[in-house]
């Protein structure tokens, strides 16, 4: 058993309950912001985000700075006990600004000048913006640094997009020749400058990707991205810069993001670099529950899988910075959360690893385009309706929940997740334009550890290998020799590794491995795939395995056989009863092969076995059928179990031991039954060995 310790990512040794707290749309209504303080007590709630998008409010005009209001919010939440997360307001800069100094503008990759508006509409490599931004920063680090609401800072808001301005293409440049150590050659030949004459001869040539320009050198647009995300860093550094120096001790953080409509990381940034400069990560969590095309039993698993992503980033708790207590506005269509949603959803965060629920917002907006966006607090002010209350219920159950603030859990088993070989698959201009789906592909994988209860943590390739023993490496198109040695390390030292189609097909600059499939991965696997054959959407091929035969679509990959063994063989085409799942021992661990694109049962079939074999097992001792997760964290003393029924019916689960209700203090053992979308949190003593 690892050891059940606390990093608390914050000083607040209790769950976080609140939101996004927008008083400056609201300071010409003194008696609103009387009425917020009230209703934050009545919702059970203790910590709001202040100051994301102020900063018209904080300096209205350049150099003359309004923070009495700021003053306020702060006492008056100080007031009832509550806790400030500082935001800086880089996210939305004022008219003023962009009219004064409109290089701060962005220009899109059309080359096209921005005008003002919007959102995150900044170039980050601008230095007057980078200039006004540490000024700010720095003036609401010495105002509220010591005030003892100050929980942490809350940097920018939901960083993305890109600036393809002469400011930045410098920047671009100079980026490109540190990264190729100022040798041109170096640079053309990991773009594979001689395709249609692309060589260049002067670093003056280089142009960031452009559909009026360069947009089919793989190797260009794939460095683009990389810059993209570092810039994006820098700016945040310089950002930080003044918040480090004067309040070392407050800990930061910055919201990542999801795609809300598929349930998939944010593909603009790398968040595994970014991860390591924040002190605490957080995202924004807007699943499109209740919607008409999956169940919300799968809806949930993907929320899963990006919840152990970004706590494994860390391996610590993280926060859910942002979700609605309700609804959105931006959705295609913006459905309510059905009663007992509320709950079930927020302590699925919980579940996973969060030590917060927070939300956007705290009150609706009157005008503009998030006046219909859900809130705690509805335009009619009331604490009678649903949503209020449903809230209140929510900050009630943390309540109970501190003894696992600052816990993270242990896993087995590891998904490898890589926003760079995503970026270049998705550029490939091969396999099925719309087929390629590599986040769903290992979600797909991750389910059938989430039906069973089974840890997983989702990690990137710069993390440590070796803790675990199954690492699953779906479509890991992009491979470095670097990537590819580590994965031979971790096999040799006894780990169980699984692979599908296309991996391994190109290295960090977006080159193929010549001669084929790299030697190394041949020798850990046993076998060379030569073909990959790529299906039609109404193609299908089936794969005969242990006697059961299962569907096959989009992908089949041909293999040439040396010393792996064959698990399973294709049985239509001109591979037929060839190889499509394989085994291989190599030194100390074990290596398997899936060749196709395959239905979920054979996923849980296959992986079943890998089960037995490794002792992977739930780590709860509950029961229950199809649509119910159980997920645990671990206090030093006991294990908090959480049984969520993510399905439309009742559903039985057995509790096999003795646990108490944390809600209810009710002792619990045998058949218990949940309703539609119910929740149960238990707690289980740990005995000692």
């Amino acid at each position: 058993m690892k050891n059940h310790h606390k990093t608390y990512t914050t000083n607040a040794k209790f769950m976080l309950h609140g939101g996004d707290y927008n008083p400056d749309q609201w300071l010409d209504h003194p008696e609103i912001l009387a009425d917020d303080i009230k209703l934050m007590k009545l919702a059970h709630t203790n910590t709001f985000s202040v100051g994301i998008f102020a900063w018209s409010a904080l300096e209205p005009e350049e150099g003359k700075y309004h923070f009495e209001w700021l003053d306020d919010i702060f006492d008056d939440i100080h007031s009832i006990g509550g806790k400030v997360i500082l935001a800086t307001p880089s996210g939305a800069r004022p008219a003023w600004m962009s009219e004064k100094y409109p290089e701060v503008l962005r220009v899109n990759s059309s080359r096209v000048k921005q005008l003002h508006g919007g959102r995150h509409n900044h170039c980050f490599t601008a230095p007057v913006y980078r200039e006004k931004t540490q000024e700010m920063n720095r003036k609401l680090a010495e105002r509220y640094g010591s005030h003892p609401a100050l929980l942490m800072w809350h940097i920018s808001n939901e960083y993305g997009g890109e600036c393809h301005c002469d400011q930045c293409q410098i920047a671009f440049r100079q980026w490109i020749k540190n990264k190729y150590q100022n040798d041109l050659k170096s640079l053309n030949d990991a773009w594979w400058g001689p395709f249609w004459s692309h060589t260049y001869s002067d670093w003056s040539q280089v142009e960031s990707p452009s559909p009026i320009g360069e947009s089919m050198v793989h190797g260009l647009n794939l460095d683009w991205r990389r810059f993209v995300t570092d810039q994006t860093i820098s700016f945040y550094e310089n950002e930080i810069v003044p918040i480090r120096e004067l309040t070392p001790e407050v800990p930061i953080t910055t919201n990542f993001m999801a795609d809300t409509f598929d349930l998939i990381p944010f593909q603009s940034l790398d968040y595994s670099k970014f991860a390591k400069h924040v002190d605490v990560v957080s995202w924004d969590a807007y699943p499109a529950w209740h919607n008409d095309w999956e169940s919300t039993a799968n809806l949930a698993m993907k929320v899963g899988f990006i919840n152990d992503l970004y706590r494994s980033l860390k391996q610590q708790p993280f926060l859910l910075m942002e979700s609605t207590p309700s609804l959105v506005n931006w959705h295609s269509v913006n459905k309510a959360k059905r009663p007992g949603m509320h709950l079930l959803s927020s302590m699925q965060m919980v579940a996973h690893g969060s030590d917060s629920v927070m939300y956007f917002q705290w009150r609706k907006s009157r005008g503009s385009s998030e006046k219909f966006h859900g809130a705690v607090v509805d335009h009619d002010n009331s604490t009678n309706n649903r949503v209020f209350q449903e809230v209140a219920q929510v900050g009630k159950t943390l309540e109970n929940l501190s003894d696992i603030v600052g816990t993270n859990r242990p896993a087995d088993v590891a998904i490898l997740y890589d926003w760079e070989s995503n970026w270049a698959l998705n550029d490939a201009q091969g396999f099925g334009l719309d087929t390629k789906r590599y986040p769903q592909t290992l979600q797909q994988h991750y389910k059938v550890f989430w039906e069973k209860d089974i840890p997983v943590d989702v990690i990137t390739k710069e993390q440590d290998f070796s803790s675990y023993k199954l690492l699953i490496v779906p479509m890991l198109y992009l491979m470095s020799e670097e990537t590819i040695l580590r994965l031979k390390s971790f096999v040799a030292a006894g780990g169980t590794l699984v692979m599908t189609y296309i991996s391994g097909l190109v290295n960090e600059y977006d080159l193929t491995y010549l001669g084929g499939w790299h030697k190394d991965l041949q020798d850990i696997f046993g076998l060379k795939p030569v073909e990959t054959d790529t299906y039609y959407p109404k193609d299908r091929n089936y794969v005969e395995y242990k006697g059961r035969t299962y569907e096959l679509k989009d992908y089949a990959t041909i293999l040439e056989l040396n010393t792996a063994t064959v698990k399973g063989v294709y049985t239509a085409d001109f591979y037929a009863n060839t190889p499509a799942v394989t085994s291989h021992k190599y030194e100390e661990g074990k290596a398997y092969y899936i060749g196709g694109r395959l239905e979920d049962q054979f996923q849980r079939d296959f992986y079943e076995e890998i089960m037995k074999e490794l002792a992977l097992e739930s780590v709860s001792s509950v029961k229950h059928g199809e649509g119910v997760s159980v997920q645990v964290r671990n206090a030093p003393e006991s294990d908090f179990i959480f049984v969520m029924n993510f399905t439309e019916e009742n559903q039985v689960v057995t509790f096999e031991l003795p646990v108490t209700d944390k809600s209810t203090g009710e002792e619990l053992l045998g058949d218990v039954s949940l309703e539609k979308y119910e929740v149960r949190i238990v707690e289980k003593k740990r005995t000692t060995n």
